[in-house]
C-alpha cells in the first residue's frame, strides 16, 4: 500500500507549491511522475518547472521531448512510471488507478475552488477504502502544516 498525502493548496497555486515539493524529491534521490489530466496541462507544467525560481533547476521531461530513463522528473498523463518513479504526484484532478504501484503520492489540490475539494474528497475514501494510509497536509503561514 502506498503512503498517500493530500496536499491543500490555500496559500499559493500549484505552479509554486509543486517545484518546491518536486525539488526536494530529487534532492533526496527519488524519482517522480507527475500525472496530469491532459496534455495542455504537461505543457503547462512544463513551461512553469523551467521558469521556477525554487528550485534553480528542476530537471524533467514529457513524452515529446525526453527520453525517461534519463528524467528524474516525467510530467504525462498516463499513470505508468516510465521513468522508474516511487512517487507519484496528482495534480489538476489527475486521478491514477493504480496507487499501490508507488511508495508515495502526492494529491495536489486547489483549495480555493470547490469542485476540487470535493473531488479530492471522494479520491481520499477511495484511497482510505483501499487500505494506503493518508495523510492530510494544508498551506500554512509558513509552510504546510500536517492537519490529519
Amino acid at each position: 500500500m502506498a503512503e498517500v498525502g493530500f496536499y491543500h493548496l490555500t496559500r499559493t497555486a500549484l505552479g509554486q507549491a509543486l517545484p518546491q515539493l518536486l525539488g526536494r524529491t530529487v534532492a533526496a534521490g527519488q524519482r517522480a511522475l507527475v500525472l496530469c489530466r491532459n496534455d495542455d496541462s504537461v505543457k503547462a507544467l512544463d513551461k512553469t518547472l523551467w521558469q521556477a525560481p525554487e528550485p534553480d533547476w528542476l530537471p524533467h521531461g514529457t513524452e515529446a521531448d525526453g527520453d525517461p530513463d534519463l528524467q528524474p522528473v516525467w510530467l504525462s498523463t498516463s499513470d505508468e512510471a516510465a521513468n522508474g518513479a516511487r512517487f507519484l504526484f496528482l495534480v489538476d484532478g489527475a486521478d491514477a488507478a493504480r496507487l499501490d504501484a508507488y511508495d508515495r503520492v502526492f494529491d495536489l489540490f486547489d483549495g480555493n475552488r470547490e469542485d476540487d475539494v470535493a473531488a479530492a474528497r471522494q479520491r481520499w475514501k477511495t484511497a482510505k477504502a483501499a487500505g494506503h494510509t493518508l495523510a492530510y497536509w494544508q498551506q500554512g503561514p509558513r509552510g504546510w502544516v500536517k492537519k490529519a
